[in-house]
């Protein structure tokens, strides 16, 4: 990962804890940000992990929100959530993401699993919000 030094400021997909709802939500992104859309990540996985999710590339979608940083907090944010994403095992990388609004695709950055992190279960419905419950009988 870069520094946010020489990066074009690009909005970031998130797809778990950092949606509006989610609790690194109000703790990262409350106050830093200029908008918030519901949105797709086409070409991805979702896997359960130790409280949070974890995006591959694959053949699916994966639900989630684009978020516009606030243009003075932007290099604050991404510094951040570097941090935070690369403690728990993920790497930022730039995607194409799809706004429901219009199915317009935005170049964003998301954080999906590095390659040695260990995944837990699929969510087969991309959605980290529709999970199934800890506990409940998956579906193969």
């Amino acid at each position: 990962m870069t520094g946010a030094a020489g990066l074009i400021p690009l909005p970031f997909f998130v797809y778990g804890t950092l949606r509006p709802g989610a609790y690194n939500h109000d703790r990262l992104l409350l106050g830093r940000t200029a908008a918030e859309e519901e949105a797709r990540l086409p070409g991805a996985l979702l896997y359960d992990g130790p409280g949070y999710p974890y995006a591959v590339p694959g053949a699916g979608t994966v639900a989630g929100t684009l978020v516009t940083a606030a243009p003075d907090a932007y290099g604050e944010l991404l510094g951040a959530l570097d941090r935070m994403e690369g403690d728990a095992g993920y790497e930022r990388a730039a995607v194409e993401a799809v706004r429901l609004r219009d199915g317009g695709s935005v170049r964003a950055w998301t954080y999906l699993a590095a390659p040695e992190t260990a995944l837990g279960p699929l969510i087969p419905t991309g959605d980290w919000f529709r999970r199934p419950a800890p506990g409940a009988p998956r579906t193969p």
